[in-house]
Order: structure tokens, then C-alpha cells, then sequence
């Protein structure tokens, strides 16, 4: 699915704004949807739950509704028009003059709908988008069922908790470790093409010496299979042009390379190559243009390889040095904001950082492009967080997130295939898998050959373990590179690093006979800012910086071991428990981007680390 953009023949009108809003309840969508009513106000794109003070909005559970109108231009008229939304979380239902237009399950990818024979040139519409925020055990990410709490047992057989259980209304129970956060949390767009129209675009990039290869395939919409094999067949036109041409422009405009045809592979002498930040992250325009139609993707040359125990860019050994993140800010929630993007993206430059992992979530495209333009390396995750075996269950065989979970992969690398920032697919992060390990290799192995069958440019795929025991786990070896999240010294070992150190090594040693490449992909302790201790213990920010000075120690003995992914970039929110003060203060930063003694410390640590040759 194309990102809309404006040019000369296609046109784009943004819905973002203020909203008419209303909390619902548990049931479906029903009569609001048929007509307008007053309702509160609400700004979109942004997440619901805290643009009010009130209780009722922060812990909503269920559905709330949204509305607005808008008048379509008449001078659309003869254009295919389309209803774009961004991210809805977790599920809509999009309602026309209260007819059900289209609906979406998974709350972190886009979806759209055409607008023939619902609404016309000219008119004016009344648009209602019903959200539901339920996560539970067949959603991604998981939710648990039957009021389990996330954090804390809940002391169960004690009789006044049981009937309290009982008793206390339904509410989300994330089986994840951040706040689910809900609503129209990105763009909502009206967008046009011609009637023939540029309907996807897939570019792969390869080196040979010092060219630029580009093998790219383009489809067409709007056009019957007989009129394109027609055209195909005998090099024939729309509107006097070639059924496709491809224009490969440089960042100065120029026109470097081009071809006519839907698929065929283009070469750019002496080319430019992407590389990732500080080196020059260059990027190329392709322009296709179908008939009246034209559409631009930017390009950038490069490759990426693992090759034995190294994760190659361009031929050469590359080491990350970065972080988990989390799409989450004070008023906005999940909900798009590009100066808060613009600001970490400069503030990854300013400690010396490489990537980030869009944990646990497909992110915003806004952000990629972002980081295709500053040369930041993304290993992209989806939102299969939180499977896991509950009450003994296999969550395998008892629960029905597979056809969704690989409905979510089609549409993230479909989406994100075309971004040199995207070095690596995540298919999800610390599932279960040594309870129930056959199951979990079946589930996860078939969804590794399927992502690597998916992506046209064969990228490295994995996913994210948790601190489990690694000798019953069968599935995690087999990715292509090993990522782990560890907490030797935080959750486990708790203030003793030198266990931690011990035990860390214990682990080290059985992944170096795996022969393969191995990052971390969360280490970490939480640090309330403004907390110093002469001894250093836990929450402290001399404990956050010790823990990591000692670890990171002894990652730099291991050759095989290919990265560092703190965790976090910055202080998050989660669901109110036990376990945490005002959320998650594992940040380097805090919420509102003030660095910790360990950010500094990692600045200095990643300004000495190369990106690349550091383990050769």
C-alpha cells in the first residue's frame, strides 16, 4: 500500500483536526453510527486516553466513536478517491452516512477504503470511525482474559481477592509491559489517482563494484489483465506514454538511469550508496510514471547480509549501538508527532547511536522516511508481544492469532519494503517457547520461511527472546540473527553484578557454539531521575550506569556478539502496578527527553565504537 503523496495529478486532503468523541462500552457499534450527534471534543491524530482528566477516558474498555464531516471537491470529479487511515487501535468500523464502508483488525498498519459508489465529487459526508481497544488472547498484542493481572498474582485462593475478581468491572489486562494506548493514533487522509493508476512499487537495491543495480517491479490498478497484457505484449501506451516508465533521479535532480516496462532491473553507474549515520545516507528518486499517473519513491543503494557470525551493510561488518523505543508522549500517547520524531531521531545523533528496534509495534511511515533520510538503522518489529503460555495452555493450539499474525507480516513488509533503513524483520517479541517448544518452532519457523518468501529484497528475519531457558528453546537458534533480552542483575540476580556478570557468561558461552550472530536486544534497569547514592543500589541513576559498564564489558570479549540495544531510548508509560513508579524509568532519558547519567555515559561509549569493523 503506497503512502499517499501530492503531486500534479494526484491530490491529498488531510482529515486531521478536532473530532467529535463519545466513550461506548463493550458491545458493538450500533444506532450513534446512523446520524450525527454532539459529543466531545477530540484532537486526531492522538491517542484518547489522556486529552481528558478523567478516569473514564484513561482506563476506557471497549469501543469509542469518533465523527466528523467533510466535502469531497468538486473538482475531484472523474478521479478514483480513496479514504486512507494510517493506524486505528485496535479494530475499526468506518462508517459513510452511517453505511458501513470498510473495517480493519490491528491497530499499528494502514488500510483504506475506495469511495465508489459511496460517496461522490461534490458532496459532503458524514464520517464515523467506531474503535475498539480490547486486547485479549486473540489479538496482537495479546491481552489476558478473566481479569489476570500483568503485574502481581493477585494473591489467588485468598477469598476477599477471588470475590474481588468477580466483582470488579471488565478492563483491558495487557500481557505487555506498556500502556495501550487507543484511538485514530495516526493520520486520517482523502487521497486521489487517475483512473489508471501506480497501485505498488518494489525496489530492490544491489551493488556490483561501483554501480547501483535496481531490480523493481511495478502494478498497475485500474486497468483489466486483458488491457495490460495487451500493452505489455506490444509495447503499446496510455495517454500516449509507455504503460510504465521508471526515472531514476539523483538528490540533485538529475536523471541518471531509466527503463520502460512493469518489472526489469536498472543500473546507476558509479553509483551512491546508502550508508547509515555518520557516513552519507544518499538517496535516490524513483519516478514512475502510467498514463496520467506519477508516483515518486525514494531509493537508497545498499545491502545487507549475514554472513557466518556478521551482519554485513554493504559488504562490510556493521555493530548496533542503539536501543528499543516506544511511539509514546505526554498528551499524544501513540499518536503521530513529528517534532517529537524530528527531536529523537537528533537526539539518537547526539549519543552517538546507529538503530533503534520499532518495539513492539510497526511504527509510524513518517518515522522510516525520517530515518531513510538520516541514515538510522531499524530493525522493524510487529505486535506479536505477549504470547505465552497461560494456565498451562499451549498458546499455539489454544489461541487463534495466526491467521492475524500473518495477515500483520504481509502488510508490514508490504508496507516497508522499499526503506533502506530497514535492515532486519522482527516477527514479534518474547513469546513462549520453551514450554512448549515443538509448538513454538512449528508457529515461528513457519512464519520465518513465510516473512523471508514475503519480502522481495530477502532481509534477515527474527524475533525477540525473553530470559528463558535457552537450552529447551529450539526456535530462537535457528533465526537468522539471535536476539536476546536479558535482565541478569534487574529482574533476576537483583543488584548483584557480579552474579549478574556470572550468569551473563554462562549464557554467552552457550551462544558462541550456535555459531551464529548475537545481539541484545533489551538489557536494562530502571533509574528514577534525580535519584544518586554514593553506594550504588537499584533505581538509582549510578546503579542504571554501572549495570551497564559492566555488562557491556563483557559483550566487547565476545567476537560473535554484533550489538547493544539498551532498553530503553526513554521513560514510557504502562499500566498502573506494583512494579511501576509513574511507568517504565528504564530510559536513558527521561519521558520529556532529559538525559540520565547513563546517556552520557553511552555517548562517550558509542563515539569510541565504530560502526563498522568493531568484531572482525
Amino acid at each position: 500500500m503506497l503512502y499517499p503523496r501530492e503531486n500534479e495529478v494526484r491530490m491529498v486532503a488531510d482529515l486531521s483536526g478536532i473530532w467529535d468523541f463519545k466513550l461506548g462500552d463493550e458491545k458493538e457499534p450500533g444506532e450513534c453510527c446512523d446520524e450525527f450527534w454532539d459529543g466531545e471534543t477530540i484532537a486526531v491524530p492522538a491517542s484518547y486516553n489522556d486529552q481528558k482528566d478523567d478516569r473514564a477516558y484513561r482506563e476506557h474498555y471497549g469501543w469509542v466513536y469518533y465523527q466528523r464531516a467533510f466535502t469531497i471537491p468538486r473538482c475531484w470529479q472523474g478521479e478514483r478517491i480513496v479514504l486512507r487511515f494510517d493506524a486505528v487501535t485496535h479494530r475499526a468500523k468506518v462508517y459513510l452516512d452511517g453505511r458501513l464502508a470498510c473495517e480493519h483488525k490491528g491497530g499499528f498498519l494502514p488500510f483504506e477504503v475506495e469511495l465508489d459508489g459511496l460517496a461522490a465529487a461534490g458532496q459532503r459526508v458524514r464520517l464515523t470511525v467506531a474503535v475498539d481497544n480490547q486486547v485479549n488472547h486473540h489479538t496482537l498484542p495479546i491481552g489476558n482474559e478473566g481479569n489476570m493481572a500483568f503485574f502481581g498474582s493477585d494473591n489467588p485462593g485468598v477469598p476477599g481477592v477471588e470475590a474481588a475478581k468477580l466483582w470488579r468491572k471488565p478492563k483491558n489486562q495487557p500481557n505487555f509491559d506498556f500502556f495501550n494506548y487507543a484511538g485514530i493514533n495516526r493520520p486520517v487522509r482523502l487521497y486521489t489517482t487517475p483512473a489508471v493508476y501506480v497501485e505498488d512499487v518494489t525496489l530492490v537495491p544491489d551493488i556490483c563494484g561501483e554501480d547501483g543495480l535496481v531490480k523493481y517491479e511495478i502494478r498497475i490498478g485500474g486497468a483489466s489483465k486483458e488491457e495490460k497484457a495487451k500493452h505489455e505484449e506490444n509495447d503499446g501506451d496510455f495517454a500516449g506514454q509507455p504503460l510504465v516508465h521508471v526515472d531514476i533521479f539523483d538528490a540533485q535532480g538529475h536523471c541518471v538511469a531509466a527503463a520502460d516496462g512493469t518489472a526489469g532491473e536498472i543500473t546507476i553507474p558509479k553509483a551512491r550508496f546508502w550508508w547509515p549515520w555518520p557516513k552519507e545516507p544518499y538517496l535516490y528518486t524513483a519516478v514512475i510514471r502510467c498514463g496520467e499517473d506519477r508516483y515518486e519513491q525514494k531509493l537508497g543503494i545498499r545491502t545487507v547480509k549475514v554472513e557466518g557470525t556478521q551482519f554485513l551493510i554493504n559488504g562490510e561488518p556493521f555493530y548496533f549501538k542503539g536501543f528499543g523505543k516506544h511511539e509514546d508522549s505526554a498528551f499524544h500517547g501513540r499518536g503521530l508527532d513529528q517534532c517529537l520524531n524530528v527531536k529523537d531521531v537528533n537526539l539518537i545523533h547526539w549519543l552517538n547511536a546507529n538503530s533503534f528496534r520499532t518495539s513492539h509495534y510497526p511504527y509510524a511511515e513518517e518515522m522510516y522516511d525520517l530515518c531513510d533520510r538520516e541514515g538510522i538503522v531499524v530493525i522493524d518489529e510487529t505486535p506479536a508481544v505477549g504470547i505465552a503460555s497461560i494456565e498451562g495452555k499451549d498458546p499455539y493450539r489454544t489461541f487463534s492469532v495466526r491467521k492475524h499474525h500473518e495477515q500483520v507480516l504481509r502488510d508490514l513488509v508490504a508496507r516497508d519494503k522499499n526503506h533502506p533503513c530497514v535492515v532486519m524483520w522482527s516477527m514479534g517479541n518474547e513469546p513462549d517457547t520453551e514450554h512448549y517448544p515443538e509448538s513454538a518452532y512449528e508457529y515461528w519457523h513457519s512464519l520465518y520461511e513465510l516473512t523471508h518468501q514475503l519480502d522481495p529484497a530477502n532481509r534477515p528475519v527474527t524475533f525477540v527472546c525473553c530470559q528463558n531457558n535457552y537450552e529447551r528453546d529450539i526456535v530462537t537458534r535457528t533465526m537468522d540473527v539471535v536476539c536476546i533480552n536479558r535482565y541478569y542483575g534487574w529482574y533476576n540476580l537483583s543488584g548483584d553484578l557480579d552474579a549478574a556478570c556470572y550468569g551473563l557468561n554462562q549464557e554467552l558461552d552457550f551462544w558462541e557454539k550456535q555459531k551464529k550472530p548475537v545481539m541484545i536486544t533489551e538489557y536494562g534497569a530502571d533509574a528514577i531521575a534525580g535519584i544518586h547514592e554514593c553506594v550504588a543500589e537499584m533505581f538509582s541513576e549510578e546503579f542504571q550506569m554501572e549495570f551497564y559498564m559492566r555488562q557491556n564489558a563483557e559483550f566487547d570479549k565476545r567476537r560473535f556478539f554484533i550489538g547493544e540495544h539498551v532498553w530503553n531510548f526513554a521513560d514510557f508509560a504502562t499500566i498502573q502496578g506494583c512494579m511501576r513508579a509513574d511507568g517504565n524509568k528504564k530510559g536513558l532519558l527521561t519521558r520529556d527527553r532529559r538525559p540520565k547519567m547513563a546517556a552520557h555515559y553511552f555517548r562517550k561509549r558509542w563515539k569510541e565504537l565504530p560502526n563498522f569493523g568493531y568484531k572482525k
